[in-house]
């Protein structure tokens, strides 16, 4: 997935984002902040909620930042994208039509799939398995 933050005073961060690349603090950091498990936290980041992309944001900020807290991390909300690539679109809608899953969210999927960028290498599920 690719996350981009463009602030309206500072310059434009991309990020790539894949959840099983997450260290495990950062993933505890993102389940206390939410009160999520993980596995709802990504689908809530694919959802639009508020919440879980403003921790996602917070974790992939603090890459690059160790000191900004999260009560820093604060944006309008077209100032930040989640976008899921093509092959992405296409092995989550595979997986979850194998499950009978969200048919609502499958859609979703697919209404973004024209615009949404190209694979920079091999395609990996947005969420963690």
């Amino acid at each position: 997935m690719r996350v981009t933050y463009r602030p309206e005073e500072g310059d434009e961060q991309v990020f790539d984002y894949n959840p099983n690349k997450l260290l495990s603090a950062e993933r505890e950091a993102l389940e206390k902040r939410t009160g999520r498990a993980f596995a709802q936290f990504a689908q809530g980041v694919l959802r639009g909620d508020s919440l879980c992309r403003r921790a996602l944001l917070h974790v992939l900020l603090k890459r690059k930042h160790p000191t900004i807290a999260f009560e820093d991390v604060d944006f309008c909300w077209d100032e930040l994208t989640v976008e899921m690539t093509k092959g992405e679109i296409t092995l989550a809608v595979e997986r979850l039509r194998e499950k009978n899953g969200d048919d609502d969210m499958i859609e979703a999927m697919l209404k973004g799939y024209d615009d949404a960028p190209d694979d920079e290498g091999k395609a990996r599920l947005p969420f963690a398995v």
